[in-house]
């Protein structure tokens, strides 16, 4: 069943599309608030986005643009939580967050590129998440981050290139 359908359905107030819906997106926007945010806060915001999106779920009028919608949201709830500490933090953001059952030089590696991430400023790093992560297309990161295309593709080319930066000067300092 396609997403479209099941938002046309939850809007009719059926429960079990709307259990459908986040079964299917659940895992991917808990995904994109844990890259944006670090492990305390993306349980939070998850949550404000999930409460959010029932609460806004009737007022869709585009079912078949649900993704887009639905990371709009996400992207929303990372904003409001980290307004007024980007200025003074962004370049402290790091995540503490490794999964235990990682060997040892997997969690290196993922602790490296996920410092990395997050040393970048929130705006390459959102679309960067968006695009490569998510796999949204640029139109849609465009829309979610409620920018022209081209601003997308600067983004992305800068975050690269920040990333690319940061992960060379890293393993330049072994």
């Amino acid at each position: 069943m396609t997403d479209e359908l099941l938002v046309v359905r939850a809007q009719l107030g059926e429960r079990d599309a709307l259990a459908e819906l986040v079964g299917r997106w659940r895992l991917p926007v808990w995904t994109y608030v844990r890259r944006m945010l670090d492990a305390e806060r993306a349980d939070d915001v998850a949550q404000e986005v999930w409460l959010a999106v029932v609460r806004g779920l009737p007022r869709l009028r585009e079912p078949d643009r649900f993704t887009p919608w639905l990371f709009t949201i996400a992207r929303r709830s990372v904003a409001d939580r980290l307004r007024g500490e980007y200025a003074d933090r962004s370049e402290q953001l790091v995540s503490d967050g490794t999964t235990v059952a990682d060997p040892v030089e997997a969690m290196v590696d993922r602790a490296v590129l996920v410092g990395a991430l997050a040393a970048l400023p929130v705006p390459e790093r959102e679309v960067l998440v968006l695009f490569h992560l998510e796999d949204l297309s640029l139109a849609d990161c465009a829309q979610i981050c409620g920018v022209p295309v081209g601003t997308v593709k600067s983004r992305l080319n800068r975050a690269r290139r920040m990333l690319r930066e940061h992960l060379e000067r890293g393993v330049g300092d072994e």
